[in-house]
């Protein structure tokens, strides 16, 4: 549906006027803006899902069952963030290692950039039949660059 474009693109807008705003007052208060970062957890992650959306979107079909993985997706970046953001700054030598790693680092390692590594994949092959290019979409974008390319020569003589 064209709406899921829309509101995507309103929600890249917003969040990018955020994150914007988020990074001036960390600036102009030399980092110490106690908001700032907490912000910028949910701004980044609502951003990257609504860019995340604008690729999956296909004409008026929306995006379809990818709905779930992307809403999951988007809840477990920002929660990895904020959880990332609300833990204690200090680790000892006694600190427990979390498959290898202080539970900060595990959480940013493993919660924000593996899991989605894995569940978006996932997803796409889940809804490759339904979200991919049909046999008609591929001729149409064939017949788009004939005539943009026959466009072309003409504005060339």
């Amino acid at each position: 549906m064209k709406n899921s474009r829309r509101v995507a693109v309103g929600v890249l807008f917003l969040s990018n006027l955020v994150i914007a705003i988020a990074y001036g007052a960390a600036l102009a208060t030399s980092g110490a803006s106690s908001w700032a970062p907490w912000v910028a957890a949910i701004a980044v992650p609502l951003a990257l899902t609504a860019m995340m959306i604008l690729g999956a979107a296909r004409g008026g079909q929306g995006i379809g069952s990818l709905k779930v993985p992307f809403a999951f997706v988007a809840l477990m970046l920002i929660l990895g963030f904020l959880v990332a953001l609300a833990l204690p700054a200090t680790e000892s030598p006694a600190s427990r290692l979390w498959l290898g790693l202080p539970l900060r680092a595990a959480i940013v390692i493993y919660g924000i950039g593996l899991l989605p590594i894995i569940v978006l994949p996932v997803a796409y092959a889940l809804t490759f039949e339904t979200q991919t290019l049909s046999a008609q979409d591929v001729e149409r974008v064939r017949e788009l660059g004939r005539a943009n390319a026959a466009r072309q020569e003409r504005l060339a003589e």
